[in-house]
């Protein structure tokens, strides 16, 4: 005997996609919650966890919509990678906010960067963020938003693993 919820989400992978695309989906819009209404400005690492979010919706959004095994599995793959991208942004996020810089200086914004330098050089400076990527400006439950972004792409990632490693159901 199964477990009937894991068994309702894992036997039919186009409705786990799909759930973790909405799962996404309501992420992102409580970012641009967090964003507008409370009024939090997002450092640039946020907003590289913010683009993996809309690739992990996007890519299991596609894999939701096809029938074909092959296309579900390449859709998974590109989602999971989008998400351990995220993980790791989320987790050097974390890694900041716990050992914070000597010298905190205010870093350019996402804009302003690419606006500013080549892409070359805007890349790297993006992913080392700013003075602004060390201040926490909001918790729950003693974890940080870079704490939950990790976990929630942590989640992610371990999903769209099993997801992708399952075997097809007999018919």
């Amino acid at each position: 005997m199964g477990f009937p919820l894991i068994d309702w989400y894992f036997g039919a992978p186009r409705r786990a996609y799909g759930l973790i695309c909405l799962a996404c989906v309501l992420m992102l819009a409580f970012g641009l919650y967090l964003q507008h209404v409370v009024g939090l400005e997002p450092c640039p690492m946020c907003i590289v966890q913010r683009y993996a979010l809309v690739l992990v919706a996007l890519f299991t959004g596609l894999a939701g919509v096809f029938r074909s095994r092959g296309l579900q599995v390449a859709g998974g793959v590109l989602a999971l990678v989008s998400a351990i991208g995220g993980a790791y942004t989320a987790a050097a996020q974390s890694w900041l906010q716990w050992n914070p810089p000597e010298v905190v200086t205010c870093g350019r914004d996402l804009y302003g960067m690419i606006e500013t330098f080549p892409l070359k050089r805007a890349l790297p400076m993006i992913f080392r963020g700013g003075g602004d990527c060390s201040k926490v400006d909001w918790s729950l439950f003693g974890l940080t938003l870079a704490n939950w972004s990790f976990i929630a792409f942590a989640v992610l990632a371990i999903l769209l693993l099993v997801l992708v490693l399952r075997r097809p159901a007999a018919r």
